[in-house]
């Protein structure tokens, strides 16, 4: 019991000394309240955003609808990504062909910036959901893709080769023997891509789109609402580390090698 209590409350001890030190900064005056609220306010500016009318604010109310749109254009880029790049993570992996094929092009395209593309974007796909769903999925493609061909590539051959004798097909054995044997890199490259699609979602959503949580901190900022910033960013850190959770435990659902991994 003492071990499941520290483990909870230990996640805790850095998010409680930050608040704790930003309120005795708040209190003593040492930060002006332009440049940094008090939590209270930010608190109620919160409360206001998630909970509140339409019409009661400017912000009032507008989180469901923001977090909504933030959120599908998140998982349609990573859904994307994690589509792309591991099974093509896994072939490079084990065929050495198909990753002289493809590591020169894909280690070429990792080393552009992500705001490069924002221009062809919008010229390509125009403004809206589908040129946040283009950059969320380049941004998060690269770490999928290489932690899958690590992983693929550190898996011991002689486990497919005692499964090629037992009569597993190639096909069966991916699935069997070599995607288990990959899982720690496989979870790695899926979190940090997932990580890097909430990050890289404010470039799709500095293109004009009218809703979103990136798009309202824009917004924010624009208007001088610190407040609202601040809301914004913590929302989107609370959100970001739900998602992450969730993604692990689907994966220990779906693979019994998952289970294994560090929380």
């Amino acid at each position: 019991m003492a071990g499941e209590g520290r483990d909870i409350l230990l996640p805790l001890l850095i998010p409680a000394l930050c608040l704790t030190a930003w309120y005795v900064v708040s209190e003593t005056g040492l930060v002006p309240v332009y440049l940094m609220p008090h939590p209270e306010t930010i608190l109620h500016a919160g409360a206001g955003y998630i909970f509140g009318m339409p019409g009661e604010g400017a912000y009032a109310g507008r989180f469901l609808n923001n977090f909504a749109a933030s959120l599908t254009r998140v998982l349609l880029g990573f859904a994307l990504a994690t589509a792309l790049g591991v099974p093509l993570g896994l072939l490079s992996g084990r065929i050495t062909l198909v990753n002289r094929l493809v590591s020169a092009t894909v280690n070429g395209l990792r080393a552009v910036p992500g705001i490069c593309w924002l221009p062809l974007a919008m010229i390509w796909f125009g403004i809206g959901i589908k040129t946040t769903v283009f950059l969320v999925a380049m941004a998060a493609f690269f770490p999928i893709y290489l932690n899958t061909l690590t992983g693929a590539r550190l898996a011991p051959p002689i486990y497919m080769q005692a499964g090629a004798m037992l009569g597993v097909s190639r096909l069966r054995g991916v699935f069997a023997i070599l995607i288990p044997l990959a899982m720690p890199n496989i979870i790695a490259g899926l979190r940090l891509g997932l990580g890097i699609s909430w990050a890289y979602l404010v470039l799709g959503e500095l293109t004009g789109v009218p809703d979103g949580l990136r798009a309202v901190i824009m917004d924010a900022r624009m208007l001088g609402r610190i407040d609202i910033i601040v809301v914004g960013i913590l929302l989107i850190a609370v959100i970001g580390r739900i998602c992450d959770r969730l993604l692990f435990l689907a994966m220990r659902l779906c693979f019994k090698s998952a289970g294994r991994q560090l929380r």
